[in-house]
């Protein structure tokens, strides 16, 4: 059993790894995503790896013992709004709690605001009365004629999904459970969703939408794992199945079979790990990781081996870089920004004649006007072909053509409307692509209170390392790293992704006052939860890392600072010990602590997860090619410096040997991307495999 595969569903590409464990060789294949039913291209890149780990030539043996698998399909229902008809019960009182939302506008000069619809319709909200404190005490038990009422009613509603959020269920979830099991007595068929479970954090807005949104799509995730199980058992792959969480880490499918909300960012997530992993490999301790694809780019900083993990994601954003135009979502994920197009994000002109690319993508149907297959409008994929970064005939390794002249008409009409010619067209497109998540990047890493100077890239993502280099630039950043088969940088990141399993609840009291025996017993209990859930991934209870953090603020304040008490082993918690450690990262935050400021918690959070899987990872066919450190050829190459068209040398990356040090500007070609260096560089290859570049004049 001694292969393993990972595969990521994207907006336009699907890609997959094959991993031989014994010595870390890999092979890849990349095809575009079939968006009518996402099984047919995870069918062919299941099936490509197969027959590439099947050949006699491959050296690789053994079965396939684990797939990893990261996608877009939470995502994709969520925004599409296909989930199934859900019903909702809450305490009585709230039913309207998903219209008001927070009572807070996203753009304060915008007369016409809009906000996403609930998932759930009013009519489908159900109302029952009982109550719990603030603190988890019983203040009326609940009425079971209410019970009654809303479980014939939801029986004879059609729905197919049940989701239960009580107030004050993050304290205490009695009261839910009572309700699902008054439930279960009517419609035993249908999965019910509890908020304690779900979202227990304090909030009853954001517990609610998370809770709504993980029944709204349930049903289906459960139903598409089981399907992608039968799929590959048909290829001949009858391994492990363990799904990417949106936190960095794996679980079991089953597991995400019941909380898929958590998986909402899984495939983003593993382009982080990547660049993480890359990071590891070289001793690099400050990380941004820069992942373009086909349809998006995102980034996120990882320092010392640990990306950032936020606590609330935001989806179904009506303005798609406005925080708050959204849904919210309370599940540990990967702290990262959405900071520009992908490949195929179109451009066009805005209320202002001026020249925007995306959010509108042409995805891989009918894709870029360059694809041939019907599109016609003006992508940053066609820009790039004709600056010089794409090779029309050498495209995902010569098994796709592009269409120059398909390009050159799409940027020409385009060109015609802003009157520029087209290269010009071309080459504003990627400096607005550039730019913008520049700009993007540079403040959400200052909003972390840190410099991107101090920060080395990594690029990955068909995309990532065709523009890296230039947002590095801009950037101020000196140094790029692109790991090896950097296209399929995501498959790599699952790969070396830990397991792991959170858990939080909410109470609010002051540090000074805390009750340690019952937090001792909060946290005994939330240990033995996640000791259970790791053994079904089959890690045992000696190897679990621990990490205890708490959201604590000063009495009086909003928002809260999460503050990592105890790491590695969960210790006794010393109440002056986590002020002094509040004050400190409140202090680095904003530069003073409040004088007089009472400090209190408001959510703990315990994980569990296993130790960082730092992998080093080689292609498979990359020595059996004669190696050299000639240039495979030229190309023509658009400047920016200079502005003009210059030919650069061209070099087939696994043909080049480790330790080769290049000048650039240089282009790197590899089957799933190409490395672009535009500018002055001292290039390596190093022994892991992975390129390095140092920009010059850069400070």
């Amino acid at each position: 059993m001694s292969l393993q595969i990972a595969l990521d569903v994207g907006g336009t590409f699907t890609d997959g790894i094959v991993l031989d464990t014994q010595n870390n060789r890999i092979l890849v294949a990349k095809v575009l995503t079939t968006p009518s039913d996402p099984g047919d291209g995870i069918a062919a890149v299941a099936e490509s790896l197969m027959l590439q780990a099947r050949a006699p030539a491959s050296g690789f043996e053994g079965k396939v013992g684990r797939v990893v698998h990261g996608t877009t399909l939470v995502t994709n229902m969520l925004l599409e709004r296909c989930g199934v008809a859900t019903a909702l019960v809450v305490s009585e009182g709230t039913l309207d709690a998903l219209d008001i939302r927070r009572e807070l506008r996203y753009d304060i000069y915008d007369l016409h605001i809009e906000y996403p619809q609930p998932l759930v319709p009013l009519q489908a909200r159900f109302a029952i009365r009982g109550r719990l404190g603030p603190n988890g005490e019983e203040w009326s038990a609940l009425r079971q004629d209410d019970l009654e009422c809303a479980a014939a009613q939801i029986a004879s509603g059609g729905y197919q999904s049940i989701a239960v959020c009580l107030l004050h269920a993050a304290v205490d979830g009695r009261h839910e459970h009572q309700v699902a099991d008054a439930l279960a007595k009517t419609v035993p068929a249908l999965p019910i969703s509890l908020s304690s479970e779900i979202a227990a954090e304090i909030g009853e807005y954001e517990r609610m939408s998370t809770t709504v949104a993980n029944a709204y799509v349930q049903p289906l995730v459960e139903t598409y794992l089981a399907s992608l199980r039968d799929r590959l058992k048909t290829i001949g792959i009858d391994g492990t199945i363990d799904i990417m969480l949106s936190n960095g880490a794996f679980t079991t499918a089953e597991i995400a079979a019941k909380a898929p909300i958590r998986i909402l960012e899984s495939g983003p997530a593993g382009g982080v790990l990547s660049g993480v992993n890359c990071g590891l490999v070289e001793n690099v301790n400050h990380v941004l990781a820069f992942d373009m694809g086909g349809t998006t780019a995102k980034a996120g900083i990882a320092i010392d081996g640990k990306p950032k993990v936020t606590h609330v994601f935001e989806f179904g954003r009506v303005q798609r870089f406005k925080r708050g135009s959204g849904l919210p979502a309370v599940a540990p994920s990967i702290d990262l920004i959405e900071i520009g197009a992908g490949g195929g994000s179109i451009a066009r002109l805005n209320q202002l004649g001026l020249m925007q690319v995306g959010p509108q993508s042409a995805g891989a149907e009918p894709g870029p006007a360059c694809y041939g297959r019907g599109g016609t409008e003006a992508t940053v994929t066609d820009a790039d072909l004709v600056l010089g970064y794409l090779d029309a005939d050498n495209f995902l390794g010569g098994t796709m053509r592009l269409s120059i002249e398909a390009a050159r008409a799409a940027l020409a009409r385009m060109g015609d409307r802003l009157g520029l010619g087209i290269e010009e067209t071309a080459w504003g497109i990627h400096n607005i692509v550039n730019e913008n998540m520049a700009s993007a990047a540079r403040t959400h890493i200052a909003e972390q209170g840190l410099d991107a100077r101090h920060f080395t890239m990594v690029a990955t993502g068909g995309a990532g390392p065709v523009h890296g280099v230039d947002v590095a630039r801009r950037l101020r950043i000196r140094e790029v790293m692109s790991p090896i088969a950097s296209g399929v940088g995501s498959c790599l990141g699952f790969l070396a992704a830990p397991a792991r399993s959170d858990r939080s609840w909410s109470r609010v009291e002051r540090l000074a006052e805390l009750n340690a025996a019952e937090l001792e017993q909060r946290i005994a209990a939330a240990q033995q939860t996640i000791i259970a859930e790791l053994a079904e991934i089959g890690l045992p209870p000696m190897e679990i890392c621990w990490r205890l953090a708490a959201e604590i603020r000063y009495h009086g304040q909003g928002d809260s600072v999460e503050v990592v008490l105890a790491q590695h082993s969960v210790i006794k918690i010393d109440p002056a010990g986590a002020v002094t450690a509040f004050e400190t990262e409140y202090r680095r935050l904003y530069g003073r602590t409040v004088p007089g400021g009472v400090a209190e918690v408001v959510t703990w959070r315990l994980a569990g997860e296993s130790e960082n899987m730092v992998r080093q990872y080689a292609l498979a066919e990359i020595y059996a090619k004669d190696q050299s450190t000639e240039a495979a050829g030229k190309r023509r190459l658009y400047l920016p410096t200079s502005k003009t068209y210059e030919a650069v040398p061209v070099h087939e990356r696994a043909r080049i040997p480790p330790g080769t040090i290049l000048a650039g500007p240089l282009v790197l070609t590899e089957p799933e991307s190409t490395l672009i260096v535009a500018y002055p560089a001292t290039v390596s290859i190093l022994v892991s495999g992975s390129v390095h570049v140092m920009l010059e004049d850069n400070q």
